[in-house]
């Protein structure tokens, strides 16, 4: 992972971002020696929130049969029904 001062991004946000398309590695951004935030391709970002979104479906489904709050085929359609025509 490339780290670059803050000051560098200020400077250099052409250069860096050019950098970043190609590579598609994230950039660490750090402020007075301390890691302050990332930088990563739009499309990196994009696909890792689409991931979190999977995940945390799955999160709240293997909740939901702890709690035993699941539904036969039948029960799920019938409740389905009104959206599904």
């Amino acid at each position: 992972m490339k780290i670059e001062l803050v000051t560098t991004l200020k400077r250099q946000a052409t250069k860096i971002l050019a950098e970043l398309h190609e590579s598609k590695e994230p950039v660490l951004i750090t402020e007075h020696g301390k890691p302050s935030a990332y930088l990563v391709d739009v499309e990196d970002f994009e696909f890792m929130q689409r991931r979190m979104h999977i995940l945390e479906g799955l999160a709240r489904g293997e909740t939901a049969i702890l709690e035993n709050r699941i539904y036969s085929q039948a029960e799920a359609k019938e409740k389905m029904s009104k959206w599904i025509k």
